[in-house]
């Protein structure tokens, strides 16, 4: 599974790294910045994983919304799956709707 990043942009904020959708649900529930209040927006990154899932994080456009969907792609896609949406989306140019996603491309 590949790992992520949040990066808040409150600069009084430290960001977390993160391998699931539960994982980054967790610490982001409990993250603060320096004044104790909560911390509500990201910027997400991919760190460390197999290239084709930092291929596909660029794709995809992950952000903090769309992560749920994104793991499931990595966990459900075979790497032709991903390879096709790579091409198709990040390359050609079509158009993707990661709210419309049915873990199948």
């Amino acid at each position: 599974m590949p790992q992520l990043h949040a990066q808040p942009y409150d600069i009084t904020a430290n960001g977390f790294y993160f391998e699931s959708l539960e994982d980054y649900t967790e610490k982001a529930n409990s993250n603060r910045n320096d004044y104790g209040d909560p911390v509500e927006e990201y910027e997400i990154q991919f760190i460390d994983g197999d290239h084709i899932d930092c291929d596909l994080a660029k794709a995809w456009g992950i952000n903090q919304a769309n992560i749920g969907q994104y793991f499931d792609a990595c966990e459900s896609w075979d790497d032709h799956e991903k390879t096709v949406f790579i091409i198709a989306v990040g390359e050609a140019g079509y158009s993707f709707d990661p709210a419309a996603f049915h873990h199948r491309f």
